[in-house]
């Protein structure tokens, strides 16, 4: 008896899809450290600016440095609008590889937040928006050209301060964001990332802070079959400045 010739290649076929959208989860540990800056223009007008050095722990290995600026405008107590750019290094994401260059990503990003008070209890809802260009690289190397990716980010986040006594405070935070890939050159990856995030904020006078929180990231690759599935310890430094 012949074995089928179609029923092969389909057999053939089949298993190779099943191997390539079979999932594979990444673990990794991660330490973020940021120095976060707000210039005060006036009631209405403020400049934000911050660097983020972002670390593996498991091996020890860099993972990226992020520069951000923004100029953000308060319609109301309730709601306000901010606009700015970001430039990333990215040497890997995966720290125990010997890649030895580093991709850049060029952003341009926008974003509307609207805030209530509750009691105690301070709620946000923002909508961002975030336009990538992403250099081209392939596993030897940078190649020429950038990708254009565009992101859409929602964060809804609650904070309750425990205590306060004249500028001082502390404060809980807690936020779930979530990210969509929704640019057309997207494949395997329209679902990009949720980031559950818990802290606690320290203010020491009306211009410095302290914030230590951890924050659970569950990413997917750009393969569509590949997930990063960080623990990450986020230390943040914040200083306001009256212009």
């Amino acid at each position: 008896m012949q074995f089928p010739k179609s029923l092969f290649f389909t057999l053939m076929i089949s298993s190779v899809l099943f191997a390539q959208t079979e999932k594979t989860v990444i673990h990794q540990s991660m330490l973020w450290t940021r120095y976060y800056n707000i210039l005060n223009l006036n009631e209405k007008w403020s400049i934000h600016s911050e660097i983020e050095n972002r670390i593996f722990t498991d091996p020890i290995k860099e993972s990226s440095i992020d520069v951000r600026f923004q100029g953000r405008y308060k319609l109301n107590e309730f709601l306000e609008m901010g606009a700015g750019l970001a430039y990333f290094v990215n040497p890997t994401d995966i720290p125990n590889t010997n890649d030895k260059f580093y991709i850049g990503d060029y952003r341009l990003q926008q974003d509307i937040i609207l805030k209530q008070n509750i009691g105690s209890y301070g709620i946000s809802n923002r909508l961002q928006l975030d336009e990538r260009w992403i250099e081209n690289s392939n596993k030897q190397g940078l190649t020429s050209g950038t990708t254009l990716n565009l992101r859409l980010r929602y964060r809804f986040q609650v904070d309750h301060v425990f205590w306060k006594k004249e500028a001082k405070y502390f404060k809980g935070i807690i936020y779930d964001e979530i990210m969509f890939n929704i640019d057309h050159n997207v494949v395997y990856n329209t679902f990009d990332q949720n980031r559950i995030y818990i802290a606690g904020q320290m203010g020491f006078n009306k211009s410095l802070s302290l914030e230590l929180g951890y924050m659970k990231a569950f990413q997917q690759r750009p393969n569509g079959y590949e997930y990063l599935d960080r623990d990450i310890i986020r230390i943040t430094f914040y200083q306001k400045l009256n212009l």
